[in-house]
């Protein structure tokens, strides 16, 4: 559904959908295999399962589901997870793609058992 993610991106602003691309690519080559889709009108990868959903916000991008380990990875995100342990990354900070790339792949295992 290469087009649903290409018309949620249209939405935002510009600073946004680049956010979005990187959040994209860098998960796509941490979890080779992944296919585009959409889920609670958020852009989607799935692989089997969904791995992750990621969406722009007024004030942060947003990541989900919540991961839950490794348990080293999740003390590593303590600073960006919200109350319900889903990942928030203020507009107002430079991403941390390096990380990111890592939630992916954790994500991906996670979700593959």
């Amino acid at each position: 559904m290469e087009n649903a993610h290409d018309s949620y991106l249209a939405t935002c602003d510009e600073a946004s959908r680049k956010r979005l691309l990187a959040i994209r690519d860098v998960i796509e080559k941490a979890v080779p295999g992944t296919t585009r889709t959409m889920a609670y009108q958020m852009p989607a990868l799935r692989k089997g399962r969904i791995v992750a959903y990621f969406a722009s916000f007024k004030h942060h991008i947003g990541i989900y589901p919540p991961i839950k380990s490794p348990s080293e990875l999740v003390a590593e995100l303590a600073p960006y997870a919200g109350p319900n342990g889903n990942l928030s990354f203020p507009h107002k900070q430079e991403l941390p793609l390096e990380l990111i790339g890592r939630v992916g792949a954790a994500l991906a295992g996670q979700y593959a058992r």
